[in-house]
């Protein structure tokens, strides 16, 4: 199967909800069946460890931490302070190298789709920008990003675009200019699709539940974007795990929209967060995500959000860690290891 076939392959199949996996906050049973196959083995693991090369090295820490789950998500973010960073800057060989280790794994990236995007900019200027965009001013950055992921043989990037558009926060925010907004999108994605070796997966991921506003408000449309993810952490709106999938915008809504589009579903940011040091959360957000069979997750893992490399969370962290342990048990002994 081609790259892009493998994370295309199944877009309605493996969103098929069969029910919450919530039962008064203890862990349900990952789906499992008797025929040797692994429910959650299709479902590639990642975390964020940090942006540049040093996430890779982490990468084999973390696995060996949790006794040899392989991490085959690998996760990082291009800095958004300026245009030649948008563009690609050297740290991506790191992340490119790893990828082409092995056949199956991904590599997922989070792209701005403006410079300056964590710089405070008032709505009248993010819209004038979203206008900008939405006319082709910025479409050369994204080509050179393009032809630098080409050029590195990592064309099935999963490219999280313009993520938390729904937010408050970044510059790329859709609130100020929601149809302009959706314009300069899909420049974008033309932009990056117009470079010859490219197989590029978008993801579109914004954050639970309504934020500035509702995210369906945004959406660009089912011909250029590919996978409908969300950033999901342990902080309301939904003041317990069920109201967070149950919510207006929240988890099972995304599950429905991304089902209705045909289309996969990822969770490019999950974690703790305002609830503290949470194992029920960590449960029942694990047991959702086996039973919903996304692409791709990864945690955020560092303070206030992670298991690993934040000490203060040690309870979620035994639990995480014991869930993807024995999930890979569960995967080797159906393979035929038991050294």
């Amino acid at each position: 199967m081609s790259r892009r076939g493998r994370w295309i392959a199944g877009a309605c199949a493996t969103t098929v909800a069969v029910g919450l996996l919530l039962t008064g906050g203890a862990l349900a049973t990952p789906p499992h069946d008797d025929s040797g196959s692994d429910a959650g083995s299709d479902v590639a693991v990642g975390a964020y460890l940090h942006y540049d090369s040093v996430g890779v090295e982490r990468m084999q820490e973390l696995s060996r931490w949790l006794g040899g789950t392989e991490l085959r998500a690998g996760h990082t973010y291009l800095p958004g302070d300026t245009w030649a960073n948008i563009e690609g800057p050297e740290t991506l060989r790191s992340w490119a190298q790893w990828r082409n280790e092995k056949a199956d794994r991904l590599f997922v990236l989070n792209v701005p789709m403006l410079a300056g995007n964590e710089s405070g900019a008032p709505d009248a200027k993010v819209a004038e920008l979203l206008r900008s965009g939405a006319q082709g001013a910025f479409d050369q950055h994204f080509r050179r990003l393009a032809e630098r992921l080409v050029a590195l043989d990592v064309p099935d990037t999963v490219i999280v675009l313009g993520w938390e558009m729904n937010g408050f926060n970044y510059t790329h925010r859709c609130r100020p200019d929601p149809e302009n907004w959706k314009k300069y999108w899909r420049r974008i994605v033309a932009a990056m699709r117009s470079v010859e070796g490219q197989q590029f997966g978008f993801d579109f991921a914004p954050n639970r539940g309504i934020d500035a506003i509702a995210w369906t408000q945004c959406y660009p449309g089912d011909d250029v974007v590919d996978i409908i993810g969300m950033d999901s952490y342990d902080q309301p709106p939904g003041t317990t795990f069920e109201e967070q999938v149950t919510q207006p915008y929240g988890l099972q809504q995304q599950v429905d929209f991304a089902r209705a589009h045909g289309k996969r579903i990822s969770y490019p940011e999950w974690g703790l967060f305002r609830n503290g040091d949470n194992p029920d959360y960590m449960r029942q957000m694990l047991a959702w995500i086996a039973e919903q069979q996304p692409l791709y997750h990864s945690i955020t893992d560092y303070c206030p959000h992670g298991v690993w490399q934040c000490g203060q969370n040690p309870r979620s962290a035994e639990v995480f860690r014991e869930f993807l342990s024995s999930h890979q048990d569960r995967a080797h002994r159906s393979a035929g290891f038991h050294g």
